[in-house]
């Protein structure tokens, strides 16, 4: 006899429900939150580093003209990592419908979905307007590859957990932070007009990380038990939201061979999580919550092991990318 399982939806969904009842009680932390974001921000635009009117200046003239002579000195493997930071912002469609499906567009959320999103939209701004301005790329690919990458969707398994949805973000902003962080210091000498912009775009991104992993921390604080379960499940590893790019895990391998951002990186995003939390001084919790705190409180030590793994295994290696013309880039 043939026996039809069907999936517990009913079950799932109230347990969808009880999380954002959690959520719900936040609401005045929240508001709290995002008016000292407000009050802290300082607003820029691709427009305060690039000149763009339709009647310009000899100076802006100039400046324009000086940008393109400066760009020609920044090296092969920091493009690549710009256009990794400039793809993976270009992506932020997929994270304001994230966020708006599972946070709710008529919520208190909401508020701070539209005000993030139109913080985050000046990144991709300002770093397309500064790649096509200063000519450092073929940038008809890079429009290929934008294209392709919006166009195959992020949808991670993890998306419909709202608690795991602020787990994830937390340590995708931290490491975006790094990231631009990083790229603007290794072009800094070459170009100090791009290291500017990375250092604002992190900036940025360091005040969003501050409000997701207070959001986390507050939910840990109302609903240890179940929140543990989700860190466990997001904590051990992250996908980049590029993934689906054209050749995402060559240009990653050569932001690691760079020195940019890396498994070693990951491991210290995932330290400070677990120190913010206070994961280890968590107590009273049930058997499935323990064995979760134990799971996180051992991924540093696993992270280190795929670090030292990955180095070892690490040989000499040509790359070329047609977005940079299909030039050789040698890592020994």
């Amino acid at each position: 006899m043939n026996i039809l399982v069907i999936p517990n939806t009913y079950s799932e969904n109230l347990e969808t429900e009880s999380k954002f009842e959690v959520l719900n009680h936040l609401e005045e932390k929240v508001q709290e939150w995002i008016a000292s974001h407000i009050s802290k921000r300082k607003l820029w635009f691709s427009s305060d580093y690039l000149p763009a009117d339709e009647k310009m200046n000899d100076d802006q003239e100039s400046i324009a003209k000086k940008l393109r002579e400066r760009v020609r000195g920044i090296k092969d493997a920091v493009r690549v990592a710009v256009a990794v930071n400039l793809l993976t912002e270009e992506g932020l469609p997929h994270f304001h419908r994230l966020i708006s499906k599972y946070l709710g567009d008529q919520s208190f959320w909401s508020k701070w979905n539209y005000m993030w999103t139109a913080e985050e939209d000046r990144h991709g701004a300002v770093l397309r307007d500064y790649a096509r301005d200063g000519r450092l790329f073929s940038f008809k690919e890079i429009e290929m590859m934008q294209f392709h990458y919006i166009e195959s969707g992020f949808n991670p398994e993890w998306d419909k957990d709202p608690y795991k949805v602020f787990v994830y973000t937390t340590l995708q902003e931290r490491a975006t932070q790094i990231s631009h962080k990083n790229t603007g210091t290794s072009v800094g000498s070459d170009e100090p007009l791009l290291d500017g912009i990375l250092s604002n775009i992190a900036a940025d991104e360091a005040k969003h990380y501050t409000f997701y992993r207070n959001v986390f921390k507050a939910i840990l604080e109302v609903d240890p038990n179940r929140a543990l379960l989700s860190a466990a499940d997001i904590m051990p590893a992250i996908d980049m939201p590029g993934i689906s790019m054209p050749n995402f895990r060559d240009m990653a391998d050569v932001v690691r061979r760079t020195g940019i951002y890396g498994p070693r990186d990951y491991k210290k995003i995932v330290e400070e999580a677990i120190k913010f939390w206070n994961i280890e001084l968590l107590t009273g919790l049930n058997d499935a919550a323990a064995r979760a705190q134990e799971k996180i409180l051992s991924i540093p030590k696993r992270l280190e092991k795929v670090a030292e793994y990955i180095e070892r295994r690490t040989l000499q290696k040509t790359f070329s990318f047609d977005f940079i013309y299909n030039r050789i880039l040698v890592f020994k």
